[in-house]
């Protein structure tokens, strides 16, 4: 087997990769990437202890993909991930990297005949159509009411079926976008597809900013005794979120790609579901408790642009189809993460802190 990941080098693609070959030495794996996000540099070092080739290119280039080797799959992990990229700037690098990327990946698993496994985003989902469901408020967090007006919204959260009519972000509409066209190479190019749409995914080795990657974000503040703000909703820090370990997601990748005629062609909702869910408010309780400190938390009350009071990932329909679910709760999670901090403190400053 000889896998391609696209952003090879970024917290998801390589954190795959490395469990890859960790579990399947034999397997040759290709990480590319442009190293344009801060932070990916420090992935090189632990690429190449794994074993995996690294290749220096970008999936905006066309070019760059004549000097890949042939390969059976491909995990499409590039993505430029910040849901507020191209509304207060050009939407350029946004747009060339989420859709003509994903063309020219595409194009290339023609050329090799390979599967292609994408990591979509829950993002798809409108703001608009998120806005009209009926929460309820508690303590600490917004709750999914048992009463809904709208399909695809349970207790369990958003299914597959949710409503896609409306606005979602620039990020967002670049994902759709991308979905749409591999639906259409999967039918007329005879590809074997599968796209999950991931919610909010962590654990170490993410390089956490305000705008994406929040939960790492979280912890480091509490680690490094900085400031935070709860932004939106009156400042109650209660929105409310499905977290998902990126280990758990390597489950489900490796069940793919072994039983890619089983998943051809679906499309998957995938993350931690009600059970792993977490809000702000939340999340500051159990970074309190886990470092040991305490820090000033801002309230600040006006929404900004594309926030949204919640997400819950509804699982059923990829647990039916291949008896995936997450098995790494929440302060397990948050655990990881500062062990992952406090072990490699004096790398991770310049970036995290």
């Amino acid at each position: 087997m000889k896998i391609l990941i696209t952003g090879g080098a970024g917290f998801v693609g390589s954190s795959l990769g490395i469990q890859l070959k960790q579990r399947y030495p034999k397997y040759e794996i290709f990480a590319f990437d442009n190293l344009k996000r801060r932070g990916s540099e420090l992935s090189l070092p632990r690429l190449k202890e794994a074993g995996i080739n690294f290749i220096h290119g970008d999936v905006r280039n066309p070019e760059d993909f004549n000097e890949l080797p042939e390969v059976n799959a491909i995990i499409e992990a590039s993505a430029e991930p910040s849901v507020l990229s191209g509304i207060n700037s050009t939407p350029d690098y946004l747009v060339n990297t989420n859709l003509t990327g994903t063309v020219n990946c595409l194009n290339f698993a023609v050329k090799n005949k390979a599967n292609f496994i994408f990591l979509s985003t829950s993002r798809v989902y409108p703001i608009n159509q998120i806005e009209k469901i009926a929460y309820e408020e508690n303590g600490t967090r917004f709750e999914i009411s048992d009463k809904q007006n709208i399909p695809g919204i349970s207790l369990k959260g958003i299914s597959e079926n949710f409503g896609l009519e409306g606005y979602r972000s620039l990020y967002g509409a670049t994902k759709l976008c991308s979905e749409y066209l591999i639906q259409e190479y999967q039918h007329f190019y005879k590809l074997k597809t599968v796209i999950n749409r991931c919610g909010v995914l962590t654990g170490p080795w993410q390089m956490g900013k305000i705008d994406q990657g929040v939960v790492v974000l979280w912890m480091a503040r509490h680690f490094w005794k900085q400031e935070l703000s709860y932004i939106g909703f009156n400042g109650s820090g209660k929105q409310l979120r499905d977290i998902l370990h990126v280990n758990d997601l390597f489950e489900l990748i490796d069940y793919q790609i072994s039983n890619v005629d089983k998943v051809n062609g679906e499309i998957f909702n995938v993350g931690g579901g009600q059970q792993v869910s977490v809000s702000l408010k939340e999340l500051t309780n159990f970074c309190t408790e886990i470092s040991g400190n305490a820090i000033t938390i801002k309230e600040v009350k006006e929404n900004r642009v594309a926030d949204i009071s919640l997400y819950i990932t509804d699982n059923s329909k990829v647990t039916a189809a291949t008896g995936w679910r997450p098995k790494t709760g929440t302060k397990e999670i948050l655990t990881d993460i500062y062990d992952w901090i406090r072990n490699n403190e004096q790398q991770l400053s310049h970036i995290l802190k």
